[in-house]
């Protein structure tokens, strides 16, 4: 590569010149989508001409009066390698350029959670040379305002660089790549314990007077600010001095003071959408997927979060301009040991956004670790992560979900429960009794039930409940339960009534 993306100055007599310059998307060992209109752009001085190449297209355009230029390709059939060329004033030439299919992967920890921390890390890595799989990785940050850019370099995917991947990127990329046998590139734009609405725009906040509340929380928080930070302060030389004396002494310290949330923090509304989702939208992508939701499984938070998290993919639609692109997610996993929590019902917000087109969802309800909320196991989140993709994005006749409760039937003093994806019918995984189901009446009392599998439903009943009204699922933080596919594929958590009112929780 010639001349690296930057801001290069040249003194000549017509006075301060500025090199032509790309995103940073395009540099070495990129990845382009295929068989999609592919949108290059940079910016140059005013009025400056530039033209693009790439295999047998050439596309000339002049910077606006801002100095911004943009070019669309025609789509390119997958393969590769190939060079690219931005020539203006000076030439920038980006080697190792493939064509292929572009996923972003976003969310929080769990998806930053890397390969070298996943379950058998060292075998994984040393397996891991894949040179047609490419990871293009953001660095945090945050921005009051949309960017134009982020920081980020594409690598390849080889034993030395990818242990520091995504571990559920790795996981999906890798099977989408050899079922496929087409370069796969992963964005990977996540933030560890960030909420759903730092994703979103704030035009895709506004537009649903519903999520105004996180408006106003924030709003609340900044405006504070001032007075909090200037309490902190003081608080953290407090705590210095106590901490140097304990020291001394031999004893442990205090804890550190929090430092309060300001206007840059990373959970402020719309704050990483500016700062590393929104530089990517022009660029032409497969689909993306979402690993996020333990930060919203709060108390009401994770009632909004029905609301909150359709308006998030339908928002990344809108600006990415690429229509109903798939958008896969993953459903918080088993955790802790409490029953009927927030936790339950933010997955079901997430099972309600599967009404959405071209939405999946990888169910994660057997994989999780009840005492460590960032699960190990990230090959199986990957991997149905991919099943979804394979079947959503692809078109292919694949099992990619385990059953999803579709209705209930009363017959009696028993509840008949009905499956969608109940594939090559249901299972009680390791063929034990089938665990749980609880069941209800017009009280909502729920207690635990007996079920058992009749084709491709199930019966629920209990001696204490002779008029069921209301069947639920795995409702619970870490709960035990074993209903499965014959795909081998786990069911989702559910509950058959439609709660409205967020403040009767049970």
């Amino acid at each position: 590569m010639i001349c690296r993306f930057g801001a290069f100055l040249l003194l000549s007599a017509g006075g301060l010149l500025a090199d032509v310059r790309v995103s940073s998307l395009f540099a070495d060992h990129m990845v382009l989508q295929r068989d999609r209109p592919l949108r290059i752009w940079g910016k140059a001085d005013p009025a400056e001409p530039v033209t693009v190449r790439f295999r047998q297209q050439s596309v000339a355009t002049t910077t606006d009066d801002t100095g911004r230029w943009s070019v669309m390709l025609q789509p390119e059939p997958a393969g590769g390698p190939h060079e690219l060329t931005v020539a203006g004033r000076n030439t920038i030439r980006i080697g190792d350029v493939l064509v292929g299919d572009v996923w972003v992967a976003s969310g929080q920890s769990n998806m930053v959670w890397r390969l070298d921390q996943s379950n058998h890390s060292a075998q994984e890595i040393a397996a891991a040379n894949y040179p047609q799989i490419r990871f293009y990785q953001v660095q945090n940050s945050t921005s009051p305002v949309p960017l134009d850019d982020v920081k980020a370099a594409w690598r390849v995917c080889t034993p030395q660089d990818a242990g520091v991947f995504s571990g559920v990127g790795y996981f999906f990329a890798r099977h989408l790549h050899q079922k496929l046998n087409v370069p796969v590139a992963i964005l990977q734009s996540a933030w560890g314990g960030t909420p759903a609405e730092s994703w979103i725009s704030m035009t895709g906040l506004a537009s649903d007077p519903a999520l105004i509340s996180v408006y106003a929380d924030w709003a609340e928080r900044v405006e504070n600010y001032p007075v909090n930070q200037s309490r902190y302060e003081v608080q953290l030389k407090e705590w210095e001095t106590a901490s140097a004396r304990a020291k001394a002494e031999g004893r442990p310290g205090p804890a550190r003071p929090a430092a309060p949330a300001g206007p840059t923090h990373p959970h402020l509304p719309s704050a990483l959408y500016n700062a590393m989702i929104h530089p990517l939208t022009p660029y032409a992508i497969r689909g993306a997927s979402l690993y996020q939701g333990e930060n919203n499984a709060t108390r009401n938070r994770a009632y909004v979060y029905r609301r909150l998290f359709p308006a998030l993919i339908q928002d990344w639609r809108r600006i990415w301009g690429q229509g109903d692109f798939p958008f896969l997610f993953v459903q918080l996993a088993n955790y802790a040991k409490t029953n009927n929590s927030q936790w339950a019902e933010l997955r079901e917000a997430q099972l309600m956004t599967l009404q959405l087109a071209n939405t999946g969802m990888a169910v994660t309800i057997d994989i999780g670790e009840a005492q460590d909320i960032h699960p190990k196991n990230k090959q199986d989140v990957g991997l149905r992560l991919a099943f979804a993709a394979r079947a959503i994005a692809y078109g292919e006749k694949v099992e990619y979900s385990g059953p999803l409760y579709r209705q209930i039937a009363i017959e009696g003093d028993t509840a008949r429960v009905y499956f969608d994806h109940a594939g090559s019918g249901l299972m009680a995984k390791g063929g034990a009794d089938l665990t749980g189901f609880e069941i209800a009446g017009a009280d909502r009392r729920y207690v635990p039930a007996q079920a058992r599998i009749e084709g491709a439903t199930v019966v629920v009943s209990s001696p204490e409940v002779s008029r069921p009204v209301h069947v639920r699922y795995a409702w619970a933080d870490n709960p035990s339960c074993n209903l499965y596919n014959g795909d081998g594929l786990p069911a989702s958590p559910f509950r058959s009534e439609i709660w409205l009112d967020p403040m009767r929780y049970r």
